[in-house]
């Protein structure tokens, strides 16, 4: 991945009805690691009380064998959590539990609210009191309103007020509920194992504790489990509003494993490449991916085109992922020692270099000095995604439109920049053609710049996060 400097969101988890529930949503976590790797928690409920556990760093150091006698019950959620602007506190992790009027509950959110820092000072000037800077603390204060009968009530008022993206699992003392935004920016799956249901971001963590896929939750859906089974809501059914969902989780974030928005992700990746090789064909002798996400789009390319696939760089899987380290001296660090070329397989060659995106350009350009190290004759660069020139607002982090190398460069100047002989973005067309859906079902504003909803003074979560020193913590 080249995207460096951006900022990934988080990966979610829910199970009900299960003698295990915690044990469960670890490994569900563990599934779900590369969704973020800054912080990890889970919180159970045992019927009466909700019970949290949750700390910094990857789900494996977090949670020891004691934990779990800290976390009784039959119901549980988790969360791992990217963590913007370095705000890698305790007090940030997820899930986020609190007592109020009605009971216990606890929220973990995946996704960014667009109007987050005017619904944050409108509750403040009515005496709400934050303890954290998450924009999932909202939630919380808004369901919180005395008018309101129950958590289900409440929870289903409060996704009227919120904008921009977010898939959720909320736990009270008896129920586990699922909430997805009404244009589907993230995915969140239903499944079952056993007599217990499960909520996941993606279907590979059902894969790992050997649970059956039942279906995605719907864009506006609100799925309520309980004593009575599984039961669902709809908000928004009588609001138009379109599908939005995050073509970037294809190209990138989710494991080629998972099945979201009704697609494997491999095979979509697997598209992509093949999509790209007809768009940008070149002669050469190698097919070489940027693994890990790279991998299936270089497949893609090698069939299509007919050019051998080698695994010219080799990954260091101890270093955790580029995209995702939370500080730019960490970032820089993992990048030179992240991948490592095999110089038997590409020197004196003519190599395809297969990546899935570009960002700043500074680890793409690190990599093409690596091949040429290595011997290669000719570099020629091809990406399975247009050229991001627009930030997200969604949940994905990136960066200012001053930062962006495609929306201050010309084609020419980015090949020039990269060093290589010859430099190809899939087109948005090749992109959305890759998926079973229509295109219109997905978002591409990070491609485009054109927003699915209205932006409220471009405050997304990393810049709320960055508030920390205002808020005291």
């Amino acid at each position: 991945m080249s995207g460096e400097n951006l900022k990934h969101y988080c990966g979610i988890f829910g199970i009900y009805n299960h003698p295990h529930a915690a044990r469960i949503t670890q490994l569900g976590l563990f599934a779900l690691q590369h969704r973020g790797e800054e912080a990890a928690g889970i919180c159970s409920s045992d019927g009466e009380k909700l019970h949290l556990v949750k700390g910094v760093g990857h789900v494996g150091d977090v949670f020891s064998e004691a934990s779990f006698t800290n976390l009784p019950g039959k119901n549980a959620i988790g969360h791992v959590r990217y963590s913007a602007n370095g705000s890698s506190v305790l007090t940030n992790a997820q899930p986020y539990k609190v007592d109020y009027s009605r009971g216990r509950i606890a929220i973990a959110h995946n996704g960014n609210l667009v109007n987050a820092q005017i619904l944050r000072a409108e509750l403040e000037a009515y005496g709400s009191i934050f303890g954290s800077t998450m924009d999932s603390e909202i939630f919380i204060h808004l369901l919180a309103k005395p008018a309101y009968r129950s958590h289900e009530e409440g929870i289903i008022e409060a996704t009227r007020r919120v904008k921009g993206a977010f898939s959720l699992t909320i736990l009270t003392e008896d129920q586990l509920i699922g909430v997805r935004d009404p244009h589907g920016f993230r995915p969140l799956c239903l499944g079952r194992i056993g007599d217990a249901f499960v909520l996941a971001s993606e279907t590979c963590a059902f894969d790992l504790i050997e649970a059956k896929f039942i279906r995605e939750v719907e864009p506006g859906e609100v799925v309520v489990i309980d004593t009575n089974g599984v039961r669902s809501h709809f908000p928004y059914k009588d609001v138009d509003v379109p599908k939005a969902q995050c073509i970037f989780e294809h190209v990138y974030f989710a494991r080629p494993d998972s099945t979201i928005f009704h697609d494997n992700v491999g095979f979509v990746r697997e598209r992509l490449g093949r999509q790209l090789a007809k768009e940008h064909p070149v002669d050469a002798d190698v097919v070489v991916p940027v693994p890990d996400s790279g991998n299936f789009a270089a497949l893609g390319y090698s069939h299509e085109s007919g050019i051998p696939l080698a695994h010219g760089f080799i990954r260091n899987h101890y270093i955790g992922r580029t995209f995702i380290s939370p500080t730019e001296a960490g970032r820089a660090f993992k990048v030179k020692i992240k991948l490592n070329p095999i110089r038997q397989f590409v020197d004196k060659k003519r190599v395809i270099v297969v990546d899935d995106s570009i960002v700043r350009g500074n680890t793409a350009k690190n990599r093409v000095k690596l091949l040429r190290a290595a011997g290669a004759r000719e570099v020629h660069m091809r990406i399975s995604c247009p050229p991001p020139i627009s930030p997200c607002f969604y949940g994905i982090g990136f960066p200012s439109k001053k930062e962006l190398l495609a929306a201050n460069s010309t084609m020419d100047e980015i090949k020039k920049f990269l060093d290589v002989d010859t430099l190809g973005y899939l087109s948005l067309d090749g992109t959305l053609g890759a998926t079973t859906q229509s295109s219109k079902d997905f978002c591409s504003a990070c491609f485009t710049g054109k927003y699915p909803t209205e932006i409220f003074d471009e405050m997304d979560k990393c810049k709320l996060e960055g508030k920390r020193d205002f808020f005291g913590l």
